[in-house]
This record gives structure tokens, C-alpha cells and sequence, in this order.
């Protein structure tokens, strides 16, 4: 396949095959890619230098796949749902003749499970190169003979009885033998004076009937000694209504100044001349949109051009249809001359394709290059990664008995069903008898500094709501846009009613990448919501964060606090015990739809007892009040339905509502952290005893599930930290609790012997992943190093550290993390045969070796954490009498000074002169050492005073002014 894919989707677009088979690829890995003219490769193999499997679809056709099956480097199969058809198909590659026996059983092993695997009454078409003729010289179907499974015009060879026998068992059909065609449109390989027939097409018998035709096609040049096996399949599929194209109003364009200030003109005379927006929300955003569809236009609707092979020129399709034609004539007339020409034409092609290439290419690395083209980089980045995904949106779902629904509108009532019900239904909770004094006070007017604010924190390129006006529209209007939303949002305030177009709202649901992926369940529902409306939420949210105080438990979605310091001190946590040779019982309790099983009134009640104003209290009662929404998925969008139960997906203010709801709920169970953590919905209980924690877990329990919340018993899981013989397991209302020993807690896996191997090994899967999405970009070599640095550091390397400065790492977990980022970057053309590491990243790209930049950010998480961690395990907790004590995190900060001094030596000599670059590094590191003085441990009986915080930072200054100068000095001396 290499060098023909473009030439391949050419003579399928010319001869109009739709799906197509092919076998002896050659190329390694599984994925899918765009070969050029719409069409997509679905292929796998094992071995770059043989076997490969692979089908390719018609752009219509990429949309309908529902599942891919790489079975092995000669079997896949792809199933597709067309119009209400289920249709499989089989890609198989037999091995040839001379080939060991187990290997020819272990193929038709292979090919009859992916047969049987496929439920009856499914369309199923298989093409393969079966290596094998299957017999001739049938006058009439026999019962209970082969001959049933065959016609009558076909050949034999010594493999007949295995293609025959695999026929009649799988109840298949050798479509090839039942259409009489003269020789040449018979033969399907051809080398020299050989000719014979080795590829067959093959369906059901009892689809026979659908197969009109089937022949080989002679005069294509994309194979050298194979032909085209051709077969015409006429489906009953149901008539299909045609879908209106939706098209959407520009507002990119936004981003280009002259745009900008043309749009601005025209709205202004749009509303007669006048400089200020008028008062009513509606006047104005109707002549918005009006304004942005004149100024900016509309799109089509259409899909944007193949990027694959936008270099394939009309030069280039004339040499190959040159070389088309004198591959038929030599076919023809097998003589030296035609043999020549046809050679000669085969280079040719191959010199002006590359030609071509290369000259598209380097006018898009010199714009790739640039400022402006840096965001191009990333946006094909991700056309790349989807590309190469096999399903890239799922059009069939399932119903409640998990039966397959592949109609528009069963797939629409399914969507809506769920999410109605989901949306709409409270679980089992007390109504609230004692009430709560509501606080009753003067708001101040909303000021123009907090409209600007809310903006700022906005980002561009969002989604659109139902009201399609974007962000990028008040942020280009400026100050008058400012004013126009601080009178708007006053009047909101003032008469507690926001206009009706933002209580609309489009669902989306997003996989969760995990489960049946036809399962309505194992999908997120996320609302597009009117962008004005998330700025008034931005700025009733910054008021509320100044009045309420959420527990110091609580790090989801806080100021100041991450996923790191829950995971650092669940890891604390954990060492103290585990030197201590005590056990500690943890449960990580986890909630059942969270966000959309909230009760309301318990969420206004939780309001006011956390001394929220009344009048911000009937504001955003105002947002949730007659909110109406609509699915949108692949095949359209559902009817609108109520949304009477739980909080926003996807709003601004909804996060800081929930840590509200959580906060309240907790305030009697809750212990002080990190016995008690929570990260939104995401609960960790610890204790040193297996019946505390059991008993608070119980408490946990009936303090949620009296108020609406439910406890998930499947997803909840309990582990023990040095466990003895035993230990026993937790229950929860007499059901026992999964036991594990590991748990992946924010994405950061957690072991129960306190070790971090797993997390390690994970972290370079995540690394190598990541490195995947991006690798066309990584390994152009036309590329220059300091764009593929930047697409590095923001991609890959976010995905290996993330989690890392919470463990403590031993030399050999180091020496993985450093080989697999090495590979990457030798594969990405970083490293070369340099002695000096890390003058060869740095001078070239802006890299530092991983480790280092491990250790700076352990650095920055112990002093991050000073003041998060307030209860540790005392003194007691010390390694056992003749145990070798195990390396833990505050021990790994020493040796990170070291390597903090290199990172920053390495900084001076490549970045700049002065090293500039590594004295802000080390200026910044002054209060990190600062932060790691103050959660150093003190002696038992002393309070830390001001005497201590004095000698710490005196301390910190002296050793940041000592790396300082040995990077300065090192730079001068060089």
C-alpha cells in the first residue's frame, strides 16, 4: 500500500466501488487513515514486510461503521449499519500453498469464529485471497454435496476441499462461481504465463438473490499480478428522509481584525448610528445574528477539503492515467516494447507524485512555521488523531432489552427516553420538616469590573447555545459590549426573570470511553448553553464564592487546590502507615449521577444555610426554572422535553453549586482531611480500623441517601494498607463491599503495599498515547524542532508527569520514565549522537530531560501542601525495628536539588546569555523552599513560631542565592 493509497481511492472513485478488500498490505500497526477523494483505510498488520489486512469505505459509508474487529494480520471484519441493514465485512488473507500447516488451521480458525460471531440475519460479504481453486465441472446443485456452495464456472487446485469445506459450514456462498464470464474476466492473478483464479468474493446462500453481477476488472495498475474482483449487491433498505443541513453563521472570523472592525460598522448602522446597544435582549441579539450572517456569512454545510491529498494536481492524474492505459494495452499484447513503455510510465508517476508532494508540502511547513500557523499544527494534529479512529460517531443504539435500534426515530425516542427520564426523576429522600432562616439583605448593582472580569475568564471557540451568539461577539464590541451586559444583568438581578432564550438548551451526549459504546448509559450528557447566560453565571458565581466558605475537605473545582493535593496527601497518608507497619482501611465511595439526581430543594435549602442572600437564592431558582432542552447526536436531534431534577451539565456555576450541596450534607460525618477528601462527587473515607470505617461509611451513607443522593454499591470499593491475615472485608446495609488492591483515584493509581510501580507503568502508557495522537507531527522531519518541542511539552509530557510529584520515584521507575521519553524523542528526531543531553534538547528545542522536571514539580507539591496538610500520623509511626525504610516523598526532595541546579544550568546555556531563564527559575523555587521548610516535621512538644518561619526563609534565600550564582557563574566561564 505504500505509495498507492491516493492512485487506489482514484480507481475506486472512477469505477465506483463503494467498499473494497484488500489483502497483502504491508503495513504495520492498526488504525484507519484517509487515503484521499473521501475514502477511508481500516487496516491491520503485524509485519511491515508481509500479510495485512485491510477495508476501505466510501465517504458515505465511514459514517455507518459500528464496530471493527482486527482478529489477526490476515482476518478483520468491519460491521455497518445502512439504512436499517446490518452488513459485515470480512477482509481475509489465506496463507499461500507452501506455508506450514498450523498456520493455514489457525487462519480458517480465525475466519469461522468471526463468522459465527455475527448474528443471523445480517448481511455478510466476505473477499478474500484464499490462495485455492474451488473445482469445476458442475451441471446441478447436489443437497449435501459442495456443490451447493458453488456455480458452475469455476477451477480447481489442491486447497478446493478446504475453501469447500469452510463454505458449506459457515452455510456460505462462492459468489465468483455463479456468473459465467470468459477467461479474462475470470483470472484474478496473473504473473508471466500464469494465470489463475485465488480471489473470491463469498455471502450467504440465502442472499444470493441480492448479488446481481460479479467479475474481475482488467487493466487497473494499482496491484501488479492481482485484478479487482468486482461484485454488485443490490440491498432492501428503507427510503431514506433527507436531512436539512444546518448551516452556521462564521463568527470565526471574528478572530481577523478587519472582520472584527467591519462588523462593529455594520451594527452600528444597523441600530441607526447609535454607539450604545439598546436595553431589550431580544431587539438586540436578534440584530447580532442578523448583522453576523451579512457580514461574516454562512457555511454550506458541506464537508471541508480532503487534507490528505489537496497536493493531488491534474498533472499528476494524467501520468497515471498514461500509465493506466499502457498497463491495459501490455495486458493485451505482452510485447517487450509495451513492457518497457508501461515501466517507464510507473516511474514516471512515481517521480511526479513525489514532485508534487514535496512542493505542497513545503509551502505548508514555511506557514506551519509561523505565529499564525501554530494553531493550524494543533487543528491537524487532531484531524490526524480522529482520522484514525475507526468509529467516529455512533448513528444505532440500544433499547432497555438491549435490543439494536437502527431507525432515525426509534434511535431519537431511545435518546430522549433515557435522558427524560434521567433528567426528571428524584431518588427515595425525606422531605425536610425544620426549615432555615433565609438571609435577607441588599445586593450592590453589578459592576462593569465584574462583567469584565467574567469575560476575561471566557475562552473563544466554544460551542454555541441554542441563541447562537458567541463570546467572540461582546469581546470584539469591547466597552460598549461591557455596558450593554452590566445594564442587562441588573435588570436580571433587579426582577429576578432572565429572558427566556437562555432557559433553552442543547444536550450533547459524550462517551464515556468505557463499556458498550451502543448503551445510552455510558454516555455524559453536556449542555450547550447560551454563552450570555454563562457570563451572568461567571458573575453571580464570584459573588457567591466571596460569601460562602466551603470545608477545607473539599479540593474539586477550589482556588488554590487541585487533583494533586488530594492524590499527594491520600499518599502521605499512606506512607506514614506503611513505614509505621500499621494498617489503614480506605473506601472510596463514589455517588450514582451525581450531578443529575440533585433534589432542588435540597440545593435551595443548602443555599440559604450556607447564608447565601435571598435575593441570589431566587436568581438562580430563576435559572433552573422552566428549563427545557434537546438531544443532538449523529442522526439529528429529538424533541424538546422539561429538566425538572439536578444541576446543569456543562454550566459555570454548577460545580461551586454542587461543592454547596456536598458541603452541607457532610457537615456532621465528615472528619478533618485527609482522613475525609472529596473531589466533587469523588468521596475517600480512611481510618485505622476496619469497623471505623465501616461505621462511617454507614453514616456516610444514610446522611446522602436521606437527602436524594445514592451511594453506587457496584462502584463503591474498599482497600487496606498492609493488610494482615484476616482483615476482613466492609459492608454496607449487609452487602459486601469490592475489595481491591489498587484503586485509580483521579486518574492516579493507588496500591495497597504503598508502592507506585503500577502508576509508573501507566504514566508511560498515558505518555506514549499521547505521543500517538501527535506522532504525524512529531516525526516530519520537515518540521523545525522548536515547533515540535512546543506540541511536545503541551501534549506529551503533561500526560506522563501528571500524578508523578506525588510519589516517590527509585532509581529503576527514573530509568523507565527516562527510556521511554528518550524513544519518543529520538522517534520525534530530537536526539542525536550527542555526548551532552541536555545542551542537544535545549539548544534545539526548549526540552529538559523528564526526571528533572519531576523533582522541580515534587518541589512545588511539598510546599504546596504545607498548609493543606493538618493532621499527620505522630512520631509512633516510624519503620519497624530491622526493616530497611523505604523511600518516601520528603526524602526525594534533597536529591531533587541537584537536579533542579542541572535544569537550571541547562536553562543558562541554551535559552539565553545571562541565563535569564534559569534565575527566574531559581528566584521562583525561594518560596518553594520557603513552603518545604514550614512542612518539615518539629519535635514533639514544640509549637512552629516566628523564629522558625524566620531561619526557613533565611535559609531558602541563602541556598536559592548559592543556585543562582553556580548558573550564572557556569554561564559566564562558558
Amino acid at each position: 500500500m505504500t505509495r498507492k493509497g491516493r492512485e487506489l481511492a482514484d480507481m475506486m472513485e472512477r469505477r465506483k466501488v463503494d467498499i473494497l478488500c484488500v489483502q497483502e498490505t504491508r503495513w504495520k500497526g492498526s488504525k484507519a487513515r484517509s487515503i484521499g477523494a473521501g475514502f477511508k483505510l481500516f487496516y491491520y498488520g503485524v509485519d511491515s514486510k508481509r500479510n495485512g489486512v485491510g477495508v476501505v469505505l466510501k465517504e458515505e459509508f465511514v459514517r455507518n461503521v459500528l464496530e471493527v474487529k482486527r482478529v489477526s494480520d490476515r482476518v478483520m471484519s468491519l460491521k455497518l449499519e445502512i439504512e436499517g441493514v446490518m452488513l459485515n465485512v470480512v477482509s481475509g488473507y489465506a496463507p499461500q500453498v507452501g506455508c506450514e500447516l498450523e498456520e493455514k488451521e489457525r487462519f480458517w480458525s480465525e475466519l469461522e469464529e468471526v463468522i459465527e460471531s455475527i448474528p443471523t440475519g445480517e448481511r455478510v460479504v466476505m473477499g478474500a485471497d484464499f490462495n485455492g481453486h474451488v473445482g469445476e465441472g458442475n451441471t446441478g446443485l447436489v443437497r449435501g454435496t459442495h456443490e451447493e456452495v458453488m456455480g458452475k464456472f469455476r477451477e480447481r487446485n489442491l486447497e478446493e476441499q478446504t475453501v469447500v469445506d469452510f463454505s458449506k459450514r459457515m452455510d456460505m456462498a462462492v459468489v465468483n462461481t455463479y456468473f459465467q464470464k470468459r477467461e479474462g474476466h475470470r483470472v484474478t492473478y496473473k504473473s508471466g504465463d500464469r494465470s489463475t483464479q485465488v480471489d473470491y468474493m463469498l455471502c450467504k446462500r440465502g442472499n444470493l438473490k441480492e448479488i446481481s453481477d460479479c467479475k474481475v476488472v482488467v487493466g487497473e495498475s494499482v496491484a501488479r499480478q492481482h485484478r479487482m474482483v468486482v461484485c454488485r449487491m443490490t440491498l432492501m433498505v428503507c427510503k431514506k428522509k433527507r436531512s436539512e443541513i444546518e448551516k452556521k453563521t462564521k463568527w470565526w472570523k471574528l478572530k481577523k481584525e478587519e472582520c472584527c472592525e467591519e462588523f462593529r460598522q455594520k451594527l452600528r448602522q444597523a441600530l441607526g448610528g447609535q454607539v450604545v446597544l439598546p436595553d431589550d435582549w431580544e431587539t438586540t441579539a436578534e440584530v447580532i445574528r442578523e448583522t453576523g450572517r451579512k457580514v461574516l456569512g454562512v457555511s454550506s454545510g458541506r464537508r471541508k477539503e480532503d487534507k490528505e491529498t489537496w497536493w493531488w494536481n491534474e498533472e499528476v492524474q494524467d501520468s497515471i492515467q498514461r500509465k493506466r492505459l499502457a498497463k491495459k494495452k501490455w495486458d493485451m499484447d505482452r510485447t517487450e516494447e509495451n513492457r518497457q513503455e508501461y515501466k517507464e510510465l510507473q516511474r514516471r508517476v512515481k517521480r511526479e507524485v513525489s514532485k508534487a508532494k514535496q512542493k505542497a508540502y513545503d509551502e505548508l511547513y514555511t506557514r506551519l512555521d509561523t505565529r499564525e500557523g501554530e494553531k493550524d499544527l494543533y487543528r491537524l494534529a487532531r484531524q490526524s488523531n480522529r482520522d484514525g479512529k475507526d468509529v467516529q460517531q455512533v448513528r444505532v443504539i440500544k433499547d432497555r432489552d438491549g435490543r439494536v435500534l437502527t431507525s432515525e426515530e426509534s434511535v431519537q425516542r431511545r435518546w430522549k427516553e433515557y435522558f427524560e427520564e434521567l433528567m426528571n426523576e428524584e431518588n427515595e429522600r425525606e422531605k425536610r420538616v425544620e426549615g432555615v432562616n433565609s438571609v435577607e439583605q441588599k445586593v450592590d448593582k453589578i459592576r462593569k469590573d465584574e462583567v469584565r472580569k467574567a469575560l476575561k475568564r471566557m475562552k473563544s471557540g466554544k460551542a454555541v447555545g441554542p441563541d447562537d451568539i458567541p463570546v467572540e461577539v461582546w469581546k470584539c464590541l469591547g466597552e460598549a459590549a461591557v455596558e450593554f451586559l452590566a445594564s442587562l444583568f441588573n435588570r436580571v438581578l433587579e426582577s429576578e426573570k432572565m429572558p427566556e432564550e437562555w432557559r433553552r438548551s442543547v444536550l450533547v451526549p459524550i462517551f464515556k470511553n468505557k463499556g458498550d459504546v451502543q448503551s445510552c448509559s455510558n454516555y455524559r450528557g453536556i449542555e450547550l448553553m447560551s454563552h450570555t447566560m454563562t457570563l451572568w453565571e461567571r458573575v453571580v458565581e464570584a459573588r457567591l464564592r466571596k460569601v460562602v466558605e466551603i470545608c477545607e475537605q473539599q479540593y474539586g473545582f477550589m482556588p488554590r487546590k487541585s487533583t494533586t493535593d488530594a492524590i499527594f496527601a491520600l499518599r502521605i497518608l499512606m506512607e506514614k502507615y506503611r513505614d509505621g507497619q500499621r494498617e489503614l482501611h480506605c473506601v472510596f465511595v463514589d455517588l450514582e449521577k451525581a450531578y443529575d439526581r440533585v433534589p432542588r430543594e435540597e440545593l435551595w435549602y443548602c443555599m440559604r444555610k450556607s447564608g447565601v442572600a435571598e435575593k441570589y437564592v431566587r436568581v438562580v431558582q430563576d435559572m433552573y426554572e422552566r428549563s427545557r432542552t434537546v438531544v443532538r447526536f449523529a442522526v439529528g436531534q429529538t424533541e424538546e422535553f422539561k429538566v425538572e431534577v439536578g444541576l446543569h451539565q456543562g454550566s459555570a456555576l454548577s460545580p461551586f453549586l454542587f461543592a454547596i450541596v456536598m458541603d452541607q450534607l457532610s457537615e456532621e460525618v465528615r472528619q478533618e482531611s485527609p482522613w475525609t477528601m472529596m473531589f466533587a462527587d469523588d468521596i475517600v473515607i480512611c481510618s485505622e480500623s476496619r469497623e471505623q470505617v465501616e461505621e462511617n461509611l454507614e453514616r456516610w451513607r444514610f446522611a446522602l441517601e436521606r437527602r436524594g443522593m445514592k451511594v453506587s454499591r457496584s462502584k463503591t470499593e474498599y482497600m487496606c494498607v498492609n493488610e494482615r491475615e484476616g482483615s476482613g472485608t466492609v459492608r454496607l446495609q449487609g452487602e459486601e463491599v469490592k475489595k481491591v488492591q489498587e484503586f485509580k483515584y483521579l486518574e492516579s493509581t493507588v496500591q495497597s503495599n504503598g508502592e507506585c510501580g503500577k502508576e509508573v507503568k501507566k504514566r508511560v502508557q498515558a505518555g506514549w498515547n499521547g505521543w500517538r495522537k501527535v506522532s504525524g507531527v512529531l516525526c516530519d522531519r520537515k518540521i523545525s524542532a522548536r515547533i515540535k518541542g512546543k506540541v511536545y511539552r503541551t501534549v506529551v509530557r503533561p500526560a506522563m508527569l501528571y500524578g508523578l510529584e506525588t510519589v516517590s520515584l527509585r532509581k529503576r521507575q527514573e530509568s523507565e520514565l527516562e527510556v521511554a521519553e528518550l524513544k519518543m524523542l529520538r522517534y520525534s528526531g530530537f536526539l542525536h549522537q550527542s555526548k551532552n543531553m541536555h545542551c542537544s534538547l535545549n539548544g534545539i528545542s526548549k526540552l529538559s530531560v523528564l526526571c528533572e522536571w519531576v523533582c522541580v514539580s515534587l518541589w512545588y507539591s511539598s510546599g504546596n501542601l504545607a498548609s493543606e496538610q493538618k493532621q499527620k500520623p505522630e512520631d509512633p509511626f516510624r519503620p519497624a525495628a530491622g526493616l530497611l525504610p523505604r523511600l518516601r516523598c520528603e526524602e526525594s526532595l534533597v536529591p531533587g536539588m541537584g537536579s533542579l541546579i542541572t535544569l537550571i544550568r541547562a536553562e543558562a546555556v541554551g535559552w539565553h546569555p545571562k541565563a535569564v531563564t534559569g534565575t527566574r527559575s531559581a528566584l521562583l523555587c525561594s518560596t518553594l523552599l520557603y513552603s518545604a521548610q514550614l512542612s518539615s516535621p518539629q519535635a514533639p512538644g514544640t509549637e512552629r513560631g516566628s523564629g522558625h518561619s524566620e531561619r526557613a526563609y533565611v535559609f531558602s534565600l541563602l541556598l536559592t542565592l548559592g543556585v543562582i550564582a553556580v548558573a550564572v557563574g557556569d554561564n559566564l566561564t562558558n
